[in-house]
């Protein structure tokens, strides 16, 4: 297998945009191959995701349409009007055995779009229409993770800092919170930190940084001042998955000051059901994938009476550590 990164591919209407060669100098060892489109390598036929994941390569793009999208009703949309993600990155550093990318994407190298001023254009067109946005950044990606090379995350919020009626969600795994920590504080912007228990995260959530890790760089945005959102979800139906949860709850009580939190968002596991077929067609290898799931309008998950038992177990453990008003659910 080649390093990871070893080759980058560069569209060539944007091999000279100043951001290509700002990205281009973090790598100065990979091979540079200049094609006409992202599509062209990332779309291509007879791809193997999981192979590619042992060495994915980077693929710098320009976007030139459908700069964000209607939120998915997969995931919560926090009662505003106006809930849309974007995607500045196709694909993830992190290897979660549960990830719908892998069902969604028939590649898993990672595409990183560098014409960050029309997204901010089309986002400045949708407020002045609408009047305001609550917007999901780290959606298909996580961008925090990549800072250190795609500083998106910096600019998004220096883009916001200007805009009080845009709200931004930036959802992470990272422990890269030191990458924007010299920012000031804005209200309008929520750092979201997905964790879960320790065990679970070891075995599931591979190549993403321990549970430790990441609890220590969100109490650090707690300590600074930022919004800070925790995200237990998906809650996976593992064997002893009560002790687990209840477990992980006392961890928080005793690492995070959980009184300083915005809210904690908690759901439990659902997919569409054809990614779902797709990603256990090639992963043989991962047990939770085969639970015997209810499969209901093109969705998969738990049963009606486990997603509420399980969402009930956990609501009722965190109950005793934070006010209930602050606990979100999606299911």
């Amino acid at each position: 297998m080649h390093k990871h990164f070893s080759h980058i591919y560069v569209e060539e209407g944007i091999k000279e945009h100043k951001r290509t060669r700002e990205i281009l100098t973090k790598f100065k060892s990979s091979e540079i191959v200049y094609i006409n489109h992202y599509k062209d390598v990332f779309n291509r036929r007879g791809q193997k995701f999981r192979t590619q994941k042992f060495s994915p390569k980077i693929i710098l793009a320009n976007r030139s349409d459908h700069f964000f999208y209607p939120g998915s009703h997969f995931s919560p949309n926090f009662n505003h009007p106006h809930f849309y993600y974007n995607m500045m990155a196709l694909n993830c550093l992190y290897d979660c055995s549960y990830c719908y990318l892998q069902g969604l994407f028939s590649s898993a190298n990672l595409v990183f779009f560098v014409n960050w001023e029309d997204y901010f254009r089309e986002t400045d067109q949708f407020l002045e229409k609408n009047h305001s946005l609550y917007l999901a950044l780290s959606y298909d990606t996580d961008l925090l993770a990549t800072e250190s090379f795609f500083p998106a995350t910096k600019a998004w919020i220096e883009y916001a800092k200007e805009r009080p009626s845009l709200e931004l969600e930036i959802r992470t795994k990272s422990n890269q919170f030191s990458a924007i920590q010299s920012l000031i504080p804005i209200p309008n912007v929520i750092l979201a930190w997905t964790i879960s228990p320790e065990n679970i995260s070891r075995e599931i959530e591979k190549k993403a940084p321990p549970l430790l890790s990441r609890l220590n760089s969100l109490q650090q945005a707690i300590h600074l001042g930022w919004k800070v959102r925790i995200c237990i979800d998906p809650i996976l139906r593992v064997k002893n998955w009560k002790e687990e949860y209840a477990q992980l709850v006392d961890v928080l009580a005793e690492k995070i000051t959980l009184a300083k939190l915005y809210d904690i968002s908690i759901g439990t596991f659902r997919m569409n059901s054809e990614f779902l077929g797709k990603i256990q067609s090639m992963r043989t290898d991962e047990a939770l994938l085969y639970y015997p799931f209810a499969r209901q309008s093109g969705i998969a998950s738990y049963s009606a009476s486990e997603n509420e038992e399980m969402i009930t177990f956990l609501r009722d453990c965190l109950k005793r550590r934070v006010a209930e008003e602050k606990i979100q659910v999606s299911y």
